[in-house]
């Protein structure tokens, strides 16, 4: 069936080339004019794709309705393109090689399998904290990256040739959504000179984070992100709206961190499940794209679907300091005027419709933490000390330890390097400027590096036995702090560059040292870290740091320095300076014109042109590397990294009929706030676990075990993985911290270890 829509089809004339597009206003229907903003990219999805089989003419009908229709139906939407990241990309490309030896076995061509819309891989989830404060850190990461995981990027490069429309970015090239939001994004696709808005979805989370720049799009799971991959609509709830109403300015005080800590508060409180947030009003012009990448990262913090900023001036600037071509932006800007999705944010539109509206104020922004277990638990700077002391006696919860007095009183002593050291609860045991939440935004980054330069001219130190570390998102963060000479200050305060990666953020932190380790164990502490992450889930960042906090890069560092949560910054000095007077966190810390006077002169074009004029070539590592050749993957029954999944190698041209379930008990009986992270943790295997038993039963030495997610091409792995977070609570073991549960055969419980 021809596109029943195909008299909206219009030409656009731009620098001499002539494009096409589906024009919204040759729809003459004034129904658009109140649609959100994302919404009409819903919408026009739907009328360049409406084939009368996939998507209907009904289906434009519904989203034309939004206003009653949201929620209430479903509709199918083709996103332009998916993202994935390593972890959760491997068992992508595992299913996409098992399906070519299904085809081949049934008598198919294997050829045909292959992705029917791009397909972008960041490698960023596989490098870890193994070696921190030294100045060759980053390059013995890497190396021990590629060590673990050989097997896994030979996999990965063989894919990048037997597969069309997959791009694989290898390792040490950034973080994926910074890699997204610096390179990979189009914000307007150009396809056969038909320009189209650009949309994905990605099997991570905070796939949201290019939201922030217009693009439409959200986290999935992977067999969802498959189905679109194979050309498949993924059916959708038409969502509500949320319009989140920003007004004022940021105060001088407060980072981008801040907001988003309040935002994700207080969405959280509103209830935003399964809803898009669409953000409006004078106080987005007050932020940079940046910014709003930040507080688009942590839509899956504050519960939306997506976290959603429309283009404006500020969008097509951005593209020209990140060093897109003159050309395409002047067909973005032109399609986007021509379709009235180009936004001026200091102009209200009262004809756009919400389903509902919130409004902050920037200006009333305070500094703030999050935790200790919880995105959404903000802290106000000032609250820091007394939160933390109360939660150390309160009842075991998001908020609280439940200690007696004299648990609290607990203090462990330690030798590091020739020093004695006495830590007690709350003491800082790590402090990572990490993930693409924080690292992709200059003004946090560069604030973090002149509040380390004002600290080391006023001879402020950090305890050698904090592991402190700075992994940013992509290589363009490293030129900036070079060229403004701000690196060598955070290498004097132990925060070398570790990695390109999501590293500490994902749970890859390395160990502790072990003394230190010991001290907490032996005591009982309630340790703590300090990062500039998006989560902060009990387990996810270090298995001994049972209380983590979530901060902006300069907080950070301050609080590296401090040695532990427990100080009020107003009240307590963070050190003595080389003249013996008291320095406070105020006397340290950056003005915003210092900040922004050092973005203009070191954040620059050419800088974003150079490192990713590479970014597809590879290092001399991954370049080494001897990949099979060949449409199909020689599967080897050895490994334990990647293993051809039971699916596919027993499926028929007819499929086996569904078999009901009968006589199921329950397995786990959980409380709220249960995450992927507790389903299906990444981090480290534990020697005892079922996981851990089953690789060394493979031979495979305790020290070459890695981490889950770095196995989630092996489907005998991950079974065994499911539910092995040490911090699961299991109501049917009455609360308890563990990785069993009751079994349930015939009418007899026991106790038996989740396999």
């Amino acid at each position: 069936m021809a596109n029943p829509f195909s008299r909206i089809l219009k030409d656009l004339k731009v620098g001499g080339e002539t494009f096409h597009f589906y024009s919204l206003r040759s729809l003459e229907d004034a129904r658009v004019e109140s649609l959100p903003y994302s919404i009409r990219i819903l919408l026009e999805s739907a009328l360049r794709n409406c084939d009368g089989l996939q998507v209907l003419p009904g289906d434009i009908e519904n989203i034309l309705n939004w206003e009653k229709t949201a929620s209430n139906i479903e509709i199918p939407f083709k996103p332009a393109r998916v993202i994935l990241q390593d972890f959760t990309g491997v068992p992508a490309v595992v299913d996409l090689a098992a399906m070519r030896d299904a085809m081949k076995r049934l008598g198919g061509d294997a050829s045909k399998i292959n992705p029917l819309v791009p397909v972008d891989l960041v490698i960023d989830h596989s490098v870890q904290v193994d070696v921190a404060r030294t100045s060759d850190a980053v390059e013995k990461n890497q190396e021990l990256e590629f060590q673990r995981n050989k097997e896994r990027f030979t996999f990965l490069k063989w894919g990048s040739t037997a597969f069309e429309n997959l791009l694989i970015v290898p390792p040490g090239s950034g973080i994926v959504h910074q890699v997204n939001l610096e390179y990979l994004a189009r914000v307007v696709f150009n396809t056969n000179k038909v320009l189209y808005p650009d949309s994905l979805v990605g099997t991570d989370s905070h796939t949201t984070m290019v939201n922030g720049m217009g693009v439409c799009g959200w986290g999935v799971g992977g067999i969802e992100a498959e189905a679109v991959m194979l050309g498949q609509p993924m059916s959708m709830v038409l969502p509500e709206v949320v319009g989140f109403h920003l007004i004022g300015t940021p105060s001088s005080g407060s980072t981008s961190t801040d907001v988003v800590l309040t935002i994700t508060q207080a969405l959280r409180a509103k209830g935003v499940v399964g809803k898009f947030v669409e953000f409006f009003g004078p106080g987005v012009a007050e932020l940079s794209l940046a910014d709003r990448a930040t507080i688009s990262n942590m839509a899956p913090e504050y519960g939306a679907t997506m976290g959603f900023f429309p283009v404006d001036h500020v969008t097509l600037d951005y593209l020209r300091q990140t060093g897109r071509s003159d050309e395409s932006i002047s067909y973005i800007e032109a399609y986007l005027k021509e379709q009235n999705l180009l936004v001026d944010f200091t102009k209200p539109s009262a004809a756009i419709k919400y389903s509902s509206v919130m409004e902050l104020d920037l200006s009333t922004v305070v500094p703030c933490l999050s935790g200790p277990k919880r995105p959404q638990d903000r802290v106000a700077l000032t609250d820091m000390r007394a939160d933390f002391e109360k939660s150390l006696s309160a009842k075991v919860g998001f908020k609280g330890y439940g200690l007696k007095p004299e648990q609290i009183a607990k203090t462990a002593s330690f030798e590091f390097h020739g020093e004695s050291f006495t830590i007690g609860h709350g003491a800082v045991l790590i402090a990572a400027i990490t993930s693409c939440t924080n690292t992709s935004n200059p003004s946090v980054m560069l604030g973090a590096a002149l509040l380390a330069k004002n600290a080391v001219e006023a001879g402020l130190s950090v305890k050698p036995y904090i592991k402190t570390s700075l992994s940013p998102g992509s290589g363009v963060v490293k030129r900036y702090l070079e060229e403004a000479n701000l690196q060598t200050y955070l290498d004097a305060l132990g925060f070398n560059l570790t990695g390109y990666g999501c590293m500490t953020c994902i749970g890859n932190s390395g160990d502790l040292p072990e003394v230190v380790s010991e001290a907490v164990l032996r005591e009982d502490l309630v340790a703590a870290g300090v990062l500039s992450g998006n989560r902060n889930f009990e387990g996810r960042i270090h298995p001994h740091l049972r209380a983590n906090y979530l901060a902006s890069p300069p907080l950070c560092i301050a609080y590296a320095i401090a040695g532990t949560v427990v100080i009020d910054f107003d009240k307590e000095p963070l050190g003595i300076s080389k003249n013996g007077k008291a320095v406070f966190l105020r006397d340290i810390w950056p003005t915003r014109a210092d900040i922004q006077k050092t973005i203009t002169q070191f954040v620059l074009p050419g800088m974003f042109r150079e490192v990713y004029s590479n970014v597809t070539k590879g290092n001399q590592r991954w370049n080494s590397l001897d990949v099979p050749s060949g449409l199909l993957y020689p599967w080897e029954d050895k490994s334990t990294y990647i293993h051809n999944p039971p699916f596919f190698t027993t499926m028929q041209l007819e499929p086996t009929p569904v078999k009901p379930l009968e006589n199921a008990f329950c397995l786990l009986n959980l409380g709220d706030s249960i995450t992927t992270d507790h389903i299906s943790p990444a981090g480290n295997i534990s020697r005892k676990s079922p996981g851990g038993r089953y690789l060394e039963g493979r031979g495979v030495d305790p020290r070459d075990f890695n981490t889950y997610g770095a196995r989630r091409g092996n489907d005998e792995v991950m079974v065994r993985g499911t539910f092995a977070n040490t911090r699961l609570k299991n109501k049917m073991l009455d609360g308890k911290e563990s990785i069993q549960t009751l079994f349930v055969p015939q009418e007899k419980w026991w106790i038996s270890t989740m396999r």
